[in-house]
C-alpha cells in the first residue's frame, strides 16, 4: 500500500513537473502560416523581438485546415501556456470555446472580440491607415482610378476598401476606385494567382495603383504590378521590400507589437483582458517610408500625408468606419 502511495505521489510530481516545463508563452496563427510575408509574419517579428529580448521561447503553432486551430488551442492550454496569442478574426469561434473550459488561461486575440474574463482582444482602425494610403495612391495615380483588392469578402476587409475609397477621393474627388474581393472563405487570403488575375483586370480598366489587403493573395497583386510597371501598396507588415520600386508603401498594422506586448505585460503580471483599439494616435496603424519606396514619394507627397495623418488625429478628418453600420458613407 505504501509502495502505492509512493508511486502515486511520484507518478504526481512528474506530471506536475512537465505541465510546469510547458507552461509560457504560444502563439497560433491562421492557416495563411508563419511566413505569409503579411500578417502572421507581422505577428511572428513580434514574437522574434520578444524571444531576442528576453531568451524566452515562445511555443508557436501553425494549423492547417479549421479543425486544427481549436484542436492546437486546446493542447496549448491543457499544457499550461499562457498567454497564447491568435491570429485572424476566422479563430473567434475556436478562442471563445477554449478560453471558457480553461478560465485560467489567457487568451489575446488579434481582429477578433471576445467578451470574457481571461480573454484581451486587440483590434485596429485599419480605416485611417487605408485613407492615407489611398491618398497617397491618388496623389501618384496619373489616371486617377486606383484599386482595391481585398481578401476574404467580409466587413473587416471591406472597412479597408472603405477607407482607401475616402483618402484617394479626398485628394481627387473625382477619382475612380476599383474594389475586388477575392473570395467567401478563408482560403481568399492564400490565392496569389486570383489576386494577381483581379489586378491584372484593375489595370486593364485604367488603375495605376492597386492596394492589397488580401495576406498572402498580395503576393500575387504585386507581382502583377510590377510585371505591368505600375505600383502596389503593401498591408499590415511593412511590404515595401518585396518589390522595391513597385510598393508605393504599405499600410502598416503593428500587429508585431501587440504581440510582444501581449507577452511583455503578461511577464510584468500587467496582462489585462478587455478591449484594446489601436489607431494612428497610438501608433497602432501608420504608412511605410523607407529605403525601398523613397525615391517614389517626392517631398511635397510627404508634407501632403504628414497634413492629412495630422488632421485624422485631430479630428479635422473623420474617417468613417464600414463595421459602424457596413456602408461606405461619408
Amino acid at each position: 500500500m505504501k509502495a502505492v502511495f509512493l508511486a502515486s505521489v511520484t507518478a504526481l510530481a512528474i506530471s506536475s513537473t512537465i505541465a510546469h516545463a510547458a507552461s509560457g508563452p504560444a502563439v497560433v496563427y491562421d492557416q495563411a502560416g508563419k511566413f505569409d510575408k503579411s500578417f502572421n509574419e507581422g505577428v511572428a517579428n513580434g514574437v522574434k523581438k520578444y524571444t531576442d529580448e528576453t531568451g524566452v521561447q515562445v511555443r508557436e503553432f501553425e494549423p492547417k485546415n479549421e479543425a486544427q486551430v481549436e484542436q492546437g488551442l486546446r493542447r496549448l492550454a491543457k499544457r499550461g501556456y499562457s498567454p497564447i496569442v491568435t491570429v485572424g478574426f476566422n479563430m473567434t469561434s475556436a478562442v471563445e470555446k477554449v478560453a471558457k473550459d480553461f478560465p485560467k488561461i489567457n487568451f489575446t486575440t488579434i481582429d477578433g472580440v471576445i467578451d470574457l474574463p481571461n480573454v484581451q482582444s486587440v483590434v485596429f482602425k485599419e480605416q485611417e491607415g487605408s485613407f492615407l494610403v489611398g491618398a497617397l495612391a491618388a496623389m501618384k495615380s496619373k489616371t486617377d482610378t486606383v484599386g482595391f483588392v481585398g481578401g476574404m469578402d467580409i466587413p473587416l476587409v471591406r472597412k479597408f476598401g472603405c477607407g482607401y475609397e475616402q483618402g484617394a477621393k479626398y485628394v481627387t474627388p473625382n477619382a475612380k476606385v476599383l474594389q475586388n474581393m477575392i473570395g467567401s472563405t478563408g482560403a481568399a487570403f492564400n490565392d496569389p494567382t486570383k489576386g494577381s488575375e483581379l489586378a491584372k483586370s484593375q489595370f486593364s480598366q485604367g488603375a495605376d495603383v492597386v492596394f492589397a489587403a488580401a495576406g498572402g493573395s498580395g503576393i500575387g497583386v504585386y507581382q502583377a504590378a510590377k510585371d505591368e510597371g505600375k505600383y502596389a501598396i503593401g498591408v499590415d507588415s511593412n511590404q515595401n521590400h518585396i518589390q522595391p520600386g513597385t510598393m508605393l508603401t504599405s499600410m502598416v498594422k503593428r500587429v508585431d507589437e501587440a504581440a510582444f506586448k501581449t507577452y511583455e505585460d503578461a511577464a510584468a503580471g500587467k496582462w489585462k483582458s478587455g478591449l484594446v483599439v489601436l489607431g494612428l494616435s497610438d501608433g497602432g496603424i501608420d504608412w511605410a517610408l523607407d529605403k525601398n519606396n523613397a525615391s517614389l514619394i517626392t517631398e511635397d507627397m510627404k508634407a501632403k500625408m504628414k497634413d492629412i495623418r495630422a488632421k485624422i488625429v485631430s479630428g479635422d478628418i473623420k474617417v468613417h468606419d464600414y463595421m459602424s453600420d457596413n456602408t461606405c458613407n461619408y
